[in-house]
Order: structure tokens, then sequence, then C-alpha cells
């Protein structure tokens, strides 16, 4: 039950408040460990574990951060795919509202499809332009440079081998992703 503290903002019950704080908190490191902003954590947070969609001034209010910054870290959270906005019935004002994805197969596949594969395709490609470099200037190397060229290129053939099976992984995820029912599957059993 919501009760309205002394500036009328309904709070929760304080296992309710405690759980919500420390999901916000967990959220924000995890995102911040895999490379995306504390406040992108955060964010989702909100949402995901918000019943009803929220607006920028709700996000602000919630968070206690600038409406500069929800906005640009919703932003990048809509072209992850991770937040929706969304239309609300009866609301005629202005505001935009946003909801979390929480098909979280479908997240994942979103950011290894555009972020993670398309790094690793950079790397491979500059790998690959970098041997060719190598390979093509050699003969004017003294032997000692040829000796140098020779430990690069071999050395970024197992950095290639090591990005093509990231990339293989990646591709085998994706399509296997598509395919599972992750409701039907609670815990990992390791016994």
């Amino acid at each position: 039950m919501s009760v309205p503290d002394k500036n009328g903002i309904p709070t929760h019950d304080i296992n309710l408040q405690a759980v919500q704080d420390s999901m916000l908190d967990g959220l924000g490191q995890l995102a911040s460990y895999f490379g995306f902003s504390k406040v992108m954590g955060q964010l989702y947070g909100a949402l995901m574990l918000s019943a009803e969609p929220l607006s920028l001034d709700d996000l602000v209010e919630l968070l206690d951060i600038s409406k500069a910054s929800v906005s640009m870290n919703l932003r990048t959270l809509e072209h992850l795919g991770m937040v929706r906005q969304v239309w609300v019935k009866g609301r005629g004002d202005r505001r935009k509202f946003y909801e979390a994805e929480t098909d979280f197969w479908q997240i994942i596949s979103n950011i290894l499809a555009g972020r993670e594969m398309r790094d690793v395709s950079r790397a491979l490609n500059v790998m690959d332009d970098n041997a060719a470099r190598l390979s093509k200037s050699m003969a004017s190397m003294s032997e000692a440079d040829q000796e140098l060229a020779k430990l690069y290129l071999e050395r970024m053939e197992q950095m290639q081998s090591l990005f093509r099976f990231a990339q293989l992984l990646i591709t085998s995820i994706l399509g296997k992703a598509g395919e599972m029912d992750v409701s039907q599957v609670s815990r990992i059993d390791l016994e």
C-alpha cells in the first residue's frame, strides 16, 4: 500500500523500497561492468520494475538525475532495443512514456547482433589489413625485421582464430535464442 510522504509522493513498503534500491544499484553496476553507463542500468531497472510506463519526469524524480542524462541514456536504451516509447491512453499531454523490454533473450540478441558482432568484425578487418600490409612489405625488410614481422603474423593469426570463433559463438547463440523457451528453464542443475 502506498502512503504519501511529507511531500505528497507515494512511498512503498520498506521491503519493496529496499529491493527496488538494491536492484537499481545492482543493474547500474552490471551495466557499468559490460561497458555501458551506470545510469543506463538504473533506467532499465526502474522501467523493468514499474507496473506502468514512466515518463522522463518520472525517471528524473525516481533516480534523482538530470533530465538531459535520462533523455540521452533512454535514446541509447531504445537503440539497443531494451526500452520502447509507448502511448498512454488518456494522457493527452506531450510527455513521452517508456516501458522496458522484458524478453531478455531479445535484448541479448539485439546487443550481440549489434555491438558485439560489429566490434568482432571490425577487429578482424584491422588484423586482416595489418597482416596483408606486413606480408606485402616483408621482402623489403631487414632479416631481423622479417623475423619480427613473422612473429606479428603468427600472433595475429592466433587472435584472428579466436575472433572467428567468437563470431561463430555469437552466431550460434543468436540462432538458438530464437528457438529457446527460457521460461521453461528455471535453474541449471549442476548435480
